[in-house]
């Protein structure tokens, strides 16, 4: 199963009282979100699920990919990694239990949490800059499951 990470691109600072699930991108934003979109429009495999964030930002980011996604509630972002983890059905001991390739846009610190925790790292060892992609594969080697990390990409690298 491969599992990508996608941060939402560069977005608005919150007003005083403003609703953090309302801040949208930046200009600079929409062009990174762009910009990766059009890279990982040519890599993505068929069949891929996308699950967005409901929070604007992150949206915004998922249709710059212009497919089909769903929103989920459980990516918030006071999310936990092991409430998402729970919520792609990937088990810490035993790897994902679903098939097919993950696409998740969504937050730090939980996208760096589960590249950290997932990666056999420190907790919170990994940042997530906005706009970057992390693809993670999991695969079974004789008796366990490992993961590989397949690609790191910045945005401002495209």
């Amino acid at each position: 199963m491969d599992l990508i990470l996608w941060r939402h691109a560069d977005a608005e600072f919150a007003s005083e009282g403003e609703d953090d699930l309302s801040r949208q991108l930046t200009v600079k934003g929409e062009k990174q979100a762009l910009r990766m979109a059009a890279w990982l429009d040519r890599h993505l495999p068929e069949g891929v699920r996308i699950l967005v964030s409901p929070a604007r930002r992150t949206e915004q980011t998922a249709k710059a990919l212009n497919r089909k996604y769903k929103l989920r509630d459980e990516l918030v972002p006071d999310s936990s990694a092991d409430e998402v983890l729970a919520l792609i059905k990937w088990d810490q001991d035993k790897g994902p239990q679903g098939k097919g390739p993950v696409l998740i846009v969504g937050h730090q610190p939980y996208l760096g949490e589960i590249a950290s925790k997932l990666l056999g790292m420190e907790k919170n060892s990994c940042a997530i800059r906005k706009g970057s992609v992390w693809w993670l594969r999991s695969r079974l080697r004789e008796e366990y499951s490992e993961i590989l990390l397949l690609n790191v990409i910045n945005p401002d690298f495209l």
